[in-house]
């Protein structure tokens, strides 16, 4: 089901899947939030493991390519993206 979703159940599942994601993303972001404000980058870049900064790098960064792609999708559908 990479692209052409046609089932009513698999369109279910794809809001389901989104929904969860979702709320997934939300509490990634509470959690990142809560590092933020108590620490500095700096001190975060000192004192913290390099390979689990590494990993949540390069997972933010695939989530906003990932979204970039989504969000594109819509403005071009929507006309906004002139």
């Amino acid at each position: 089901m990479v692209s052409g979703v046609k089932k009513q159940h698999d369109i279910v599942r794809l809001k389901a899947d989104v929904a969860a994601a979702s709320v997934e993303l939300l509490s990634a972001h509470c959690a990142v939030d809560r590092v933020r404000l108590q620490y500095s980058p700096q001190d975060i870049v000192d004192f913290s493991e390099r390979r689990a900064l590494q990993r949540a790098i390069n997972s933010a960064d695939a989530v906003h390519r990932f979204l970039s792609q989504i969000g594109a999708r819509i403005n071009d559908e929507d006309g906004t993206n002139l």
